[in-house]
């Protein structure tokens, strides 16, 4: 019986030389990859009280969306600086090669909502940090923060479980 990670394909050397990149697109274009990933994200919340799922650029959309659908909540994203039409509150973060920053709707969440978040993979966990502090920011509670791929040799799950948060994650990578 195929895993997740059997859906998984690795692209050598992108979008740098040295990186092996985790592409999930062929977990998504599988009808039964597709419905085994979401199904196995959202098991350990189902029956909690979630309020909201929050994906993160751009992956993060199709997954939470997909998750805040089955756990019949609503979905928040949070975005790249600028990509929000409302008012927004933003978060800087630390790239292996820079500085970028997300965003959020300013009125996204109430105070109190328990908010899962989503994404396709843990690599530094700088972004997944990112958007927790700005769920934090809003009021929101983290619920847990759920991920196709850890890349456990980068650390992100640590960074994270360091903050308090509970990481769940499908599969792993070793390596960059």
């Amino acid at each position: 019986m195929k895993t997740v990670k059997d859906y998984i394909r690795t692209i050598v050397d992108f979008p740098h030389e040295g990186i092996l990149f985790r592409d999930v697109t062929t977990l998504f274009a599988d009808p039964r990859g597709f419905r085994m990933c979401v199904d196995q994200l959202l098991a350990p919340y189902a029956g909690l009280p979630i309020d909201k799922v929050a994906g993160l650029e751009a992956r993060g959309f199709i997954l939470g969306g997909a998750v805040a659908h089955q756990l019949s909540t609503g979905f928040v994203p949070i975005r790249k600086k600028g990509k929000l039409p409302g008012a927004t509150i933003s978060q800087s973060y630390t790239l292996e090669y820079g500085e970028a920053v997300v965003e959020i709707h300013d009125d996204a969440l109430q105070p109190g909502e328990k908010v899962l978040l989503v994404d396709d993979l843990l690599a530094t966990g700088g972004t997944a940090e990112a958007g927790i502090r700005l769920i934090e920011r809003l009021g929101g509670q983290i619920a847990g923060c759920a991920f196709v791929v850890d890349l456990p040799d980068l650390g992100g799950r640590k960074r994270l479980e360091a903050m308090g948060m509970e990481v769940h994650a499908l599969c792993a990578f070793e390596g960059l």
